[in-house]
């Protein structure tokens, strides 16, 4: 993804997820946003977006973090919400074991109160090691948490796979987090 791309999935994960308000943009109850409203606003707002820009964010962003309605009228992040919305998901039965990717710096409190939404909607887990690698180092030096998700599902925890396939849960208390040794 070029460098405009880039910038551009930037602010509408901002706008999207956590600060349509900062704009002057309102989202529905389901969190999908009148696209038309929002490249006008951002004109407004001295963004130089048109539609077709938002088009090709949408089909090139390698981590499919947003999506249209069926006509293209609308647009909404697929996950990463701070804000309350519903995002339609439907339970899912996880695999028996997901991956948490994150930095080592937060591995002590991680470690004392479990995995916790922070400032999210939900807590975010992986089906590949290689992707929790990945979303860890965005964050420092690395480390990978083994989530026992089988274990959560069979005591009453609820598991979403987002429409990008990354799966969402409430929390993950300690009881249920293995740290893995990475070579990163």
């Amino acid at each position: 993804m070029n460098e405009k791309l880039k910038q551009v999935s930037k602010f509408l994960s901002y706008i999207l997820r956590h600060h349509p308000e900062s704009i002057g943009l309102t989202l529905d109850n389901n969190g999908w946003a009148d696209l038309d409203e929002l490249v006008n606003l951002s004109l407004k707002d001295g963004r130089k977006i048109t539609k077709e820009l938002v088009f090709e964010t949408v089909t090139q962003n390698d981590k499919k973090r947003f999506a249209l309605n069926d006509d293209n009228t609308k647009i909404r992040a697929v996950q990463g919400h701070s804000l309350e919305v519903d995002l339609e998901l439907e339970e899912q039965i996880p695999p028996e074991k997901l991956f948490h990717g994150t930095a080592t710096r937060f591995l002590d409190s991680i470690l004392e109160k479990g995995l916790i939404p922070s400032g999210r909607q939900y807590v975010h887990l992986s089906s590949d090691l290689e992707t929790a690698v990945n979303v860890g180092k965005r964050h420092g030096k690395p480390v990978v948490l083994e989530i026992k998700a089988g274990l959560m599902l069979d005591e009453g925890y609820k598991f979403y796979l987002s429409q990008n396939k990354v799966w969402l849960t409430n929390n993950v208390p300690e009881k249920y987090i293995d740290v893995i040794k990475t070579r990163d």
